[in-house]
């Protein structure tokens, strides 16, 4: 999970509706990936796009810091 990426969407207002507009893909994907459901994870290049457009003032590193899931 990735627990700065979604704190700073909640702060900014950011939605998964226009994160998946910018990558082009399904709402579903970006809510699963930022929340850690699906094994699959950002791409280099995606992470690069969110952070550019969303939260250029933010670390990439920090931003997409991975938390693990409690079971």
């Amino acid at each position: 999970m990735y627990k700065n990426l979604l704190d700073t969407m909640s702060n900014k207002k950011i939605t998964f509706t226009q994160i998946s507009e910018l990558l082009h893909c399904q709402l579903r994907t970006v809510s699963e990936k930022s929340r850690g459901v699906v094994q699959s994870e950002f791409t280099v290049t995606e992470a690069l796009l969110i952070k550019r457009v969303f939260f250029p003032e933010y670390d990439i590193d920090w931003l997409f810091e991975k938390e693990e899931l409690s079971a």
